[in-house]
């Protein structure tokens, strides 16, 4: 059960997190759609585990590699918008959110 503050500080990250991860497809990505869909904090504030939805033209597992070696200047990009609001920058760590995946192929087995 996640408390009020660790709530508070996912959808700020969330928020944040996808407009660095706008700029971030244009500059370095383009051709390619990286949205945050959920922002799990830990109970001391520290990580944040955070799942992306990725779209385009480079494979998944390829975009998430390429994010994980960008994961430093991620997290400098959020430091610099959210650090009047938490005390600690939270480390990131990102996994592929594949639940709309899922639920296209059950849709899809739905209707065949």
């Amino acid at each position: 059960m996640e408390s009020t503050r660790q709530q508070k500080v996912a959808r700020l990250i969330q928020k944040d997190l996808g407009e660095i991860f706008q700029l971030f497809c244009r500059d370095h990505l383009s051709g390619n759609l990286i949205t945050v869909t959920k922002v799990n904090v830990s109970p001391d504030l520290a990580v944040a585990k955070t799942y992306l939805s990725l779209y385009g033209k480079t494979e998944k597992n390829e975009l998430l590699k390429i994010i994980n070696a960008q994961r430093k200047a991620i997290r400098l990009s959020l430091g610099n918008r959210i650090h009047n609001q938490v005390r600690v920058i939270p480390d990131l760590e990102f996994f592929i959110d594949d639940s709309l995946d899922y639920i296209e192929n059950i849709d899809r087995l739905l209707h065949d």
